[in-house]
């Protein structure tokens, strides 16, 4: 191993659909047991190594709406104490969170007119919650076009995650072991590549002498081996018998993240964990490149990434019709930004159903999820209906 410097950053994504935990609650406790020790496991265990581990945590607004939920909170309060494990995450200075899409939507296929809210107020609950304003993004389903990038910065954020299959450097090296610096309309956002295979392997499962061989072996065939190296592993943290095995010894944390952890600490894996935050203070990177839009699908580049969302044509359909509702929507600020009280109210109803309508579980699932998706689009269609109702009455008066 020629290079002296291997830097790790391990992230977990989290996200639960609207209402998900109370539905389990209902339907499968066990299953919700096990989703709520997950979070909790992911800070207990950056707390025991607090020397050494450091963790990235990526949750999404509706999965955070949904643990302050008094509700959810007394259902679980004999598994796990939501508000204190919180607590801890806020607290722990080894744990970096990051933003997302408030409702998880995949930000390049719904209504350009959306993306902002969806940013925003995800990053908005990061801050409410854990009382410091996130750095990084993690978009949704790795869901990344270039057109997002104004928004991002704009909404503060330094840095975003995309899948490394995707970056174009602009030397044309193959290089995905180090940040790079892509720009849109004069403004520009840090990417960082996030390793697919190796992020697939964490997802499923691994242990810490294979993953050691492995970054030796990916570091010597690297385009820069002198060089200081930067591997990026993220992958969901609650799905998945791997993170939600009860028995610690056989899952992530126990059979994979702890003896790393230990060898990283020994010096048996030449490998030093960091956050990325502390590792962009450090390594700004220069380097430009394009990112092509795309997910984390293993399906060919481009808009292919889609086809688990939109490969059907009722797929299709349910978001051409989430299209439609956003633009009345929008109409209908526009003809009347100031309403009455129960218009308001409507309008107010319709902006959340089609916001929800926008989670990428609901198109992911296929036909089995897609009524969720329609009840909510049903519901804005509606209010939307008696609003505008309500605003043609006002506009009537008016006239008269």
């Amino acid at each position: 191993m020629t290079t002296e410097r291997i830097f790790h950053a391990i992230g977990l994504h989290m996200h639960q659909p609207p209402g998900n935990l109370h539905l389990l609650h209902e339907a499968n406790p066990w299953e919700a047991e096990q989703i709520l020790r997950c979070y909790e496991r992911a800070v207990r265990y950056a707390e025991q190594y607090r020397d050494v581990a450091r963790l990235h945590v990526s949750f999404s607004g509706v999965l955070l709406e949904q643990l302050l939920d008094p509700g959810i909170v007394d259902h679980y309060r004999g598994c796990v104490d939501i508000p204190a494990m919180l607590e801890r995450y806020r607290t722990a200075t080894n744990i970096e969170i990051l933003g997302t899409g408030y409702y998880h939507p995949i930000i390049p296929l719904i209504p350009h007119a959306d993306w902002s809210e969806q940013i925003t107020l995800g990053r908005t609950i990061i801050e409410q919650v854990f009382g410091r304003a996130p750095r990084g993004f993690w978009p949704p389903e790795l869901a990344f076009s270039m057109e997002m990038i104004p928004l991002l910065t704009r909404a503060g954020y330094e840095y975003a995650l995309v899948d490394s299959v995707h970056v174009r450097p602009a030397d044309g090296l193959n290089d995905t072991l180090r940040p790079y610096r892509a720009c849109h309309e004069g403004l520009c956002l840090t990417i960082i590549p996030r390793d697919r295979d190796l992020s697939n392997a964490q997802g499923h499962g691994c242990n810490p002498h294979w993953l050691r061989d492995e970054l030796s072996w990916r570091v010597a065939v690297s385009p820069r081996p002198d060089e200081d190296r930067l591997f990026v592993t993220w992958s969901d943290g609650e799905n998945g018998a791997w993170f939600r095995q009860t028995h610690e010894p056989s899952g992530f944390f126990g059979h994979f993240w702890a003896p790393y952890l230990e060898q990283c600490r020994s010096g048996e894996i030449p490998v030093q964990p960091i956050l990325l935050s502390d590792y962009l203070d450090c390594c700004r990177p220069i380097a430009p490149a394009h990112v092509q839009t795309g997910t984390w699908s293993a399906h060919a580049s481009g808009y292919d990434n889609f086809l688990h969302w939109v490969g059907s044509d009722h797929q299709r359909q349910v978001l051409a019709e989430i299209h439609h509702l956003s633009e009345r929507y929008w109409s209908l600020r526009r003809l009347c930004p100031v309403t009455d009280h129960e218009t308001g109210q409507s309008l107010t109803y319709a902006r959340r159903q089609i916001l929800e309508a926008q989670t990428s579980c609901f198109l992911y699932w296929g036909e089995a999820w897609l009524p969720y998706l329609q009840a909510r689009t049903r519901a804005a269609g509606q209010a939307l209906a008696e609003a505008a109702s309500r605003l043609d009455g006002c506009s009537s008066d008016k006239a008269s």
